[in-house]
């Protein structure tokens, strides 16, 4: 290895080693203060650090800043040097090769080895300057020759598991002779031997000589760029896992094991944002797989740290790091196969998400214990309304009935088990485990409360409320503190009780500053499933209507509109005097073949009662009107929409299944509200009549 600054950083740990030696005694561990060397410290002012910027070893002197700095300057201090003379600089470096034992070389050291190597085959002239590890020659790519691969070097490739079709795919080549030219016009040879072979990388303006059992083992001649990158014009289109390694070597490996991979000049190159820019939208995963010794670590630290935004990871080999031990190379070699490499890349992916795992472990299904079918507590002529773990909503304008008709439900719930009560139409499962029925009402006012709670009580068949029911009027309490209040209630309900069999809360927009908060509006959505999940009940949310009459108020009512299992709607019949339910969402099925309700004020009795449901005729011109008004929304400004367009635009617009689309289609065909485009069949139009 050359004589020269990164060399001598690879050599003494970043620099650590260095600082060990010069500092003697007056040294224990990093990070602990000592004494300063360099003048008379009273106190110990001084210590040592790692440097995550530069990634090497720095001095840090408290008590007089002129002595910080790295472990050159600290030698050149001792030495009366100076870092910034060149003649000083290469006197730092030999001192530190000599004081350590680094054996390390300078070119002209180099330079006769190779000579004393290649008695017979090579002859070089003079010195030639070095890159990185070996010999820059002409500019330009002088002629090869090349043969074919003697079994002794397929033997060599075969120990890391690359095949000769691998080779020939990544224009590796074994090398018979080169005549280089260095700078000074001078001609050298180098030669193949059967101890020490010859390979050559190819690129399109250069070749990389690879020496694998010579001290100097890589050479150039050609061109090689900065942009250089070994194994990237092989690289698919797309793919999963793409590694970054140190050396053409560890990508001839791994590809041969069935993996993508590619390689920079070396683990210290500049790696350039717009290569990894374009890779990031080719590939799931960008791995960096460097040495496992100092350098190596110390370069996957600061490229990840450099190209942070592009989200770079790092795989460390259970690798000792000596030099027979150190790379992916070495990890295939020593018998390790590709499913231990996807493993430890799995394990790499555990241990980074790691808190992502822990969350979803509570939410995987478990096949050995599979969850209890919940049980419907709301339905409406057998159709499913409401389950535990849901929230359902009750919608409609102001004087629709509303109240009224939650008053049906909640009595439903509170009543005693073995007495038959009306409940509006809609069947209540009976709560026998006397779980805690909780009503938050956000509108009314006290009194007002308290006289529908007496109407409630009154229809369940009771004197007096069961001590688990409990109603709370919450308008005297800030918007920012009810949703903290509600979960924390029913938290200690729930305790209390055994349970919680149903929540309503009579106003949720009351929980928001503005309805058409969308942030707020996930949020809060969001918690109600989450509280209706832990508690296993239904919550039921009361929301008032759009003008449109067909979508809940504002951001939040699109919301509760995606994700509520049930949707009813109360509606004023002028013509009867009384109040209609309808149903806008249901889980499964579809909502207009619910039939409606009717419910309205009994005088003899002093309360709603149930008045059964609306014809048959009514559900039709409903359904009929209600089917107009989605296509003329649809087809707005279209005149012509394919049938898989339309039956996708109904399943978004009514949130409905495929099934139930398509059977509206054909409802909308008998009807006269759509036709078939008589130029293709595929293709529907809105037909523009009076209805």
């Amino acid at each position: 290895m050359s004589l020269n600054k990164d060399s001598i950083l690879h050599a003494t740990n970043n620099g650590l080693n260095i600082f060990k030696h010069f500092l003697g005694s007056k040294f224990s561990k990093v990070g602990k203060s000592f004494k300063s060397p360099f003048y008379q410290d009273s106190k110990a002012s001084c210590y040592l650090y790692f440097d995550k910027k530069s990634s090497i070893y720095k001095f840090k002197d408290f008590g007089d800043s002129e002595y910080s700095g790295d472990c050159f300057f600290f030698v050149s201090k001792i030495f009366g040097l100076s870092c910034d003379d060149r003649q000083d600089f290469l006197k730092i470096l030999e001192i530190i090769n000599k004081e350590l034992g680094l054996c390390l070389e300078d070119n002209s050291q180099k330079i006769n080895r190779v000579l004393s190597e290649h008695v017979g085959e090579v002859k070089i002239a003079s010195a030639l300057p070095s890159i990185h590890d070996g010999f820059e020659t002409a500019k330009t790519k002088l002629p090869i020759q090349t043969r074919e691969f003697k079994d002794n070097e397929l033997l060599f490739w075969a120990e890391y598991g690359v095949t000769i079709d691998t080779l020939n795919k990544y224009s590796v080549t074994a090398i018979e002779k080169f005549i280089g030219v260095g700078k000074d016009g001078k001609e050298y040879i180098l030669g193949s031997t059967f101890e020490q072979p010859m390979f050559g990388y190819n690129g399109r303006r250069h070749t990389k000589f690879y020496r694998p059992f010579s001290n100097l083992r890589f050479l150039y001649t050609g061109e090689v760029t900065e942009s250089y990158v070994f194994g990237f014009d092989q690289l698919p289109i797309r793919g999963d896992v793409l590694f970054i390694t140190g050396g053409e070597k560890d990508v001839l490996s791994l590809v041969s094991h069935g993996f993508h991979a590619i390689c920079f000049n070396s683990e210290t190159a500049h790696i350039p944002k717009n290569i990894i820019r374009g890779l990031g939208y080719r590939f799931k995963h960008i791995t960096l797989l460097y040495d496992v010794d100092e350098t190596g670590k110390a370069s996957m630290y600061k490229i990840t740290k450099d190209l942070k935004e592009y989200q770079l990871k790092s795989l460390l080999l259970p690798l000792s790091g000596d030099k027979t031990e150190k790379d992916i190379s070495d990890f295939f070699r020593l018998k390790h196969s590709a499913e231990d490499l996807m493993m430890l890349f799995r394990e790499m992916l555990d241990h980074l998400y790691e808190d992502t795992i822990s969350v979803m472990k509570s939410c995987e299904i478990d096949f050995e214990n599979p969850p209890i079918a919940p049980e419907p507590l709301i339905t409406i002529n057998d159709v499913t309304i409401g389950t535990p773990g849901n929230i359902i909503c009750i919608a409609g304008a102001e004087g629709s009935g509303k109240t009224n008709y939650l008053g049906g439900i909640i009595s439903g719930a509170i009543k005693p088990g073995e007495i038959e009560i009306d409940t509006l139409g809609t069947t209540i499962k009976e709560n026998l485990e006397q779980k805690a029925v909780l009503l938050y009402d956000t509108e009314q006012s006290e009194f007002q409360l308290y006289k529908n709670l007496t109407y409630i009580i009154r229809r369940s068949s009771q004197e007096k409320p069961p001590i688990w029911f409990k109603a709370f009027c919450l308008v005297g309490i800030s918007r920012s503190e009810r949703m903290n209040l509600i979960l924390e209630s029913m938290d200690r309900f729930f305790y209390e009780h055994g349970g919680i069999h149903m929540v309503v809360i009579d106003g949720i927009a009351d929980l928001l500053g503005a309805v058409n908060d969308e942030e707020s509006s996930v949020k809060l959505v969001e918690e109600l499933f989450r509280m209706a999940a832990i508690y296993n009940t239904v919550i039921i949310c009361v929301l008032h209507l759009a003008p449109s009459g067909m979508k809940l108020r504002g951001h939040l009512g699109s919301e509760v509109q995606r994700k509520a299992a049930g949707i009813l709607l109360i509606e004023k019949d002028d013509n009867n005097n009384c109040s209609v339910v309808k149903a806008l969402k249901v889980r499964d099925g579809s909502p207009l073949d619910v039939p409606m309700m009717q419910f309205g004020w009994n005088k003899t009795e002093g309360r709603h009662v149930y008045l059964g449901e609306k014809s048959k005729e009514d559900s039709e011109i409903r359904k009929t009107n209600e089917l107009k008004d989605v296509a003329t929304d649809i087809f707005r400004n279209k005149v012509f929409i394919s049938n898989q367009n339309l039956y996708k635009a109904i399943m978004e617009s009514m949130d409905v299944k495929e099934r139930t689309a398509r059977s509206y289609i054909k409802f909308m065909r008998e009807k006269g509200i759509i036709e078939k485009n008589p130029n293709n069949s595929l293709e529907y139009s809105l037909i523009s009549m009076p209805f």
